[in-house]
């Protein structure tokens, strides 16, 4: 209870700061505005990742870029609840529905390491299955992707940060793109410290999209995914060392006796200097905009941890343009992880020699 006093505290200081030194762009609501110079970052980004991946992978074993070890990929139930309010009334939200899923629970990156080696951060990917309507990519037909990490404040604020910030990774230097004397970055990296903490299982976290989406024409949000579990599974063996993969422990444990249930939470984009699409540093404060429930993740009792399940999530592709034209990615750096992801992700099937994959929800595992 007082660390998040203190966090939640910190954290509006931090934002404070953090928007001292902002202009006021004069947008409107969902207003977009491209950066200068936004394509050759993206172009520096793709090819930071490339030679990374390059450098720490062989063929045939290629993993990605980021959200690189795989703790898990789990079938669920997207259910979107009755009787939402008008503005919320959109895309996926626009009547109540059942949606099939997978869901994939994973680490950062680049690296594949024990977990409490690299514990602070986990992320999220949904994918929605039997979404109809056009999509903005057509390498998937029926699917809505939707992507979440552990601190509700991007790493980065845009794309040019994020050139940086890989230039330093791929020299295993990221500590220098945070803390250096011409462009330092020490407010964001306060930022995601605040939420980094050892986890105690993926299904006991909350989750941030940290960049804005569409909610239908004219209307910005993000979205948040929060555990309904109350319990905190024990880390094993502190304070001696936990199994390098205790995270998928507490996972499999968990779904062995009890399912498992989210609340998927929308924030309204209110203000578009404190609420910005373009800049994803900036918490968007609750007291402008509360996060409303419009949906339950369901994961249901079930066995995931085969060899053959986990291979299955090396197959599968998540893209935030996995997606209908009503919750269309906002900002700079939604904008990049199009281009990006795509190229990255062919790059890691070519060179794993297997094709894109679009699932259907009746995959069936040994």
């Amino acid at each position: 209870m007082l660390d998040a006093l203190f966090r939640d505290v910190t954290a509006k200081i931090v934002t404070g700061l953090i928007n001292a030194r902002r202009a006021n762009g004069g947008l409107k609501i969902a207003e977009e505005r491209p950066l200068p110079n936004e394509e050759a970052f993206v172009d520096s980004i793709i090819n930071s990742f490339d030679k990374q991946m390059r450098g720490l992978w062989q063929p045939g074993r290629f993993e990605r870029g980021g959200n690189t070890k795989t703790h898990g990929i789990v079938r669920g139930e997207f259910i979107v609840h009755d009787g939402l309010p008008e503005e919320l009334r959109r895309g996926i939200y626009a009547e109540p529905k059942t949606y099939r899923a997978w869901v994939r629970f994973s680490g950062p990156g680049p690296y594949i390491t024990p977990d409490i080696d690299d514990v602070g951060f986990m992320s999220i990917s949904i994918k929605l299955m039997g979404v109809p309507g056009p999509k903005l990519l057509d390498d998937e037909k029926f699917t809505q992707d939707m992507l979440g990490v552990s601190t509700p404040t991007f790493v980065t604020p845009d794309v040019n940060a994020n050139a940086q910030l890989q230039i330093e990774s791929l020299k295993n230097a990221q500590i220098f793109y945070f803390v250096n004397l011409h462009r330092s970055h020490i407010l964001d990296f306060i930022m995601q410290a605040l939420w980094l903490k050892t986890q105690s299982s993926p299904f006991e976290a909350p989750y941030f999209s940290c960049v804005p989406y569409l909610l239908g024409s004219g209307q910005a949000m993000q979205y948040s995914v929060w555990p309904r579990r109350k319990r905190r599974t024990p880390v094993p063996r502190l304070p001696f060392r936990p199994p390098d993969d205790y995270l998928r422990d507490a996972m499999v444990a968990t779904l062995a006796a009890e399912d498992v249930e989210f609340d998927i939470r929308l924030q309204l984009q209110t203000d578009p200097h404190l609420m910005p699409l373009e800049n994803n540093a900036v918490l968007w404060p609750e007291r402008l905009s509360p996060r409303r429930s419009v949906a339950m993740l369901r994961i249901p009792r079930q066995k995931f941890d085969s060899p053959a399940q986990l291979d299955f999530a090396a197959r599968l592709s998540y893209n935030p343009w996995h997606s209908i034209p009503e919750h269309r990615p906002l900002g700079n750096q939604s904008r990049a992880r199009r281009r990006m992801y795509s190229t990255l992700s062919r790059l890691r099937h070519t060179m794993n020699n297997v094709p894109l994959y679009e699932p259907t929800g009746d995959e069936v595992f040994e």
